[in-house]
């Protein structure tokens, strides 16, 4: 391919009919640039509150346990039939764009609590849409729409720290069981699966969903250190029928350099012969002679080898290694450490564990020579960097790590009848998982809605000494019985006939079973939501959609009547040189 393409380079002057020069493309460019329609005042929210509607109203049929399914037309495959508002949200586009503005920040709202709780998007666009409206109104009526702002912001503040008055945190099996299940909408199995995992692994370890092979869900707990990284050559496995190398108490040698010599590796091979147990080489890489003398003394010197390549990348590899090293009870050796050669390695260097199994794409090593009292120091330092550090990339690598150290995996394989059914499924159990996390970091409140609902009733007493802000203020009010009301509405019921009569009830833990269609103590029902959720969800809604209101103008691009033509995939450089 190469030698192709510099001969035609080479051969500028003969370029074939379909084959362009560079400079040839270039002058056939034509920059193409339309106008800009500009709308004022309340036409430009009247129109981006159209947006705001439809996409609502699409995302809001998916709430609550008796919500319906929304179907979306894909590009590929076929149509996915969903519950999970983000994803209803991100499929929206709308041919007018001042529609679509509208529909866009909205959607903003729902991928924000989305990255940061991992459920409540719907809640947060039903939220979003009727604050918007309402401040539209207010605007529209001669109000200043900052003042305004203003007051929706500090009745928001107000609404989430009585939320986090009235959490409760949570610790047993059967209240994460409930968390799951109500985000899960109602699907009991899915419930106890999560709580099953989370026992599993801890609140800290790692807990995955992917696609199963059968019509039922499992669970596949993985009681060690797992990593993606297999072995470097098929002639190491042990059992042909399964692909995978397994051994039984081997020792590991860790190393973060590249292997390419056999003279380093020769003196632990013949320690390793004279003990007759299996070495697990994990190193940045083995190649040339050094893999060949693995290989050779395998299947010649009868020694039970294997080499894998070190998870990761750069630092994030080295700390990978110490982690292994820990677990192990081993060291490693790095090219940093002035006298600390390969070739000096000796048995009382390397770490080893009971059980290690290696397929072409991972490796899972079980129970760990190492001290328990060096893991959990380890464990502790990791900790300490997830909190110091701001990068989110370097704090999820950091999670994994102390996940792997602490707990060990857990792997929920989604079952189903068809590829529609996992992937519905699938989103129901990832939605779930995320609020039961969030629940075990901030606690849990009353579901469906009536947790909103009574954090609302202490707006009653804020006041201003402004008219303006007032209105702010009633407009959280009001916003705060939306998701409660769309709940009943879901279920077949009056809204507002239910909000009512939750405001008149002492009780704060009592509630709308929409199940049910009852009223129940949420909390010894198992209707419950977490804090971090319902919090998310309304702080993004309430920033978001006060923004909004203070709009007074939108700009946007004309279409051209007259599209530049599509080019033609022979056009330019490469047309046929590959």
């Amino acid at each position: 391919m190469m030698q192709r393409f510099s001969s035609s380079i080479s051969r500028s002057a003969n370029f074939s009919k379909n084959v362009l020069p560079a400079t040839a493309f270039m002058t056939t460019q034509h920059r193409y640039a339309s106008g800009k329609d500009i709308r004022f005042h309340t036409e430009c929210r009247e129109l981006m509150a159209k947006g705001v509607d439809l996409l609502a109203d699409a995302v809001q049929v998916t709430l609550g346990p008796k919500g319906r399914n929304v179907v979306i037309e894909q590009s590929y495959g076929p149509p996915k039939i969903t519950k999970d508002g983000v994803t209803v949200a991100k499929s929206i586009n709308f041919k007018d764009k001042y529609m679509n503005l509208g529909a866009l920040l909205v959607r903003d709202v729902a991928n924000q609590t989305n990255e940061k709780a991992g459920d409540g998007t719907t809640t947060a666009t039903v939220l979003a849409r009727a604050i918007y409206k309402e401040g539209c109104k207010s605007v529209a009526a001669g109000l200043n729409p900052q003042d305004v702002r203003r007051g929706i912001l500090a009745a928001a503040e107000k609404v989430v720290a009585q939320l986090k008055s009235s959490s409760i945190m949570i610790d047993t099996k059967e209240q994460i069981t409930q968390v799951a299940t109500i985000s899960a909408n109602g699907d009991t199995e899915v419930g106890n699966l999560i709580s099953t995992a989370m026992e599993k692994v801890g609140k800290e370890g790692v807990i995955t969903v992917q696609d199963g092979k059968t019509l039922h869900h499992e669970l596949e707990v993985v009681e060690g250190m797992k990593f993606d990284r297999g072995y470097i050559s098929p002639y190491f496995i042990t059992d042909a029928k399964t692909q995978k190398c397994e051994f039984e108490n081997p020792y590991i040698l860790l190393s973060d350099k590249k292997i390419s010599s056999s003279n380093v590796i020769l003196p632990i091979l013949e320690e390793i012969y004279r003990v007759k147990r299996p070495l697990v080489i994990i190193a940045e890489d083995v190649e040339s002679e050094g893999l060949a003398t693995l290989i050779l003394n395998k299947y010649r010197g009868g020694l039970q080898l294997c080499a894998v390549k070190a998870p990761g990348f750069g630092d994030n590899r080295k700390a990978n290694l110490e982690d292994m090293a820990i677990l192990t009870g081993g060291q490693v050796f790095s090219t940093e450490e002035i006298g600390h050669k390969l070739e000096d390695a000796r048995l009382e260097h390397l770490g080893s564990v009971k059980k290690i199994t290696i397929s072409k794409d991972d490796t899972v090593m079980l129970d760990g020579a190492g001290s328990k009292d060096a893991i959990e120091e380890r464990c502790l330092f990791i900790r300490s960097a997830i909190q110091s550090t701001t990068s989110e990339y370097e704090k999820e690598k950091l999670q994994e790590r102390l996940a792997k150290l602490s707990s060990g995996v857990a792997v929920i394989k989604v079952g189903g009848a068809n590829e529609t059914e996992v992937n519905e499924t699938k989103d129901r159990i990832t939605d779930a998982l995320n609020a039961t996390r969030a629940a075990c970091d901030e606690g849990i409140v009353p579901g469906g809605g009536s947790a909103l609902l009574y954090a609302s009733t202490v707006l009653s007493t804020l006041k201003f000494d402004k008219f303006d802000k007032d209105v702010g203020v009633r407009i959280v009010e009001a916003a705060c019985k939306v998701p409660c009301a769309t709940i009943v509405q879901n279920a077949g019921g009056q809204g507002a006939v239910v909000v009512e009569e939750l405001l008149r009830r002492t009780d704060k833990n009592t509630g709308y079973d929409a199940q049910n269609g009852k009223y129940v103590n949420m909390i010894e029902s198992g209707i419950i939501d977490p804090v971090k959720v319902v919090r998310t969800a309304f702080t993004d809604a309430a920033r978001i959609a006060s923004l909004m209101v203070t709009t007074e103008a939108t700009v946007v691009e004309i279409p051209d009547e007259n599209p530049p033509p599509a080019a033609s995939p022979k056009a330019g450089y490469g047309g046929d040189m590959f």
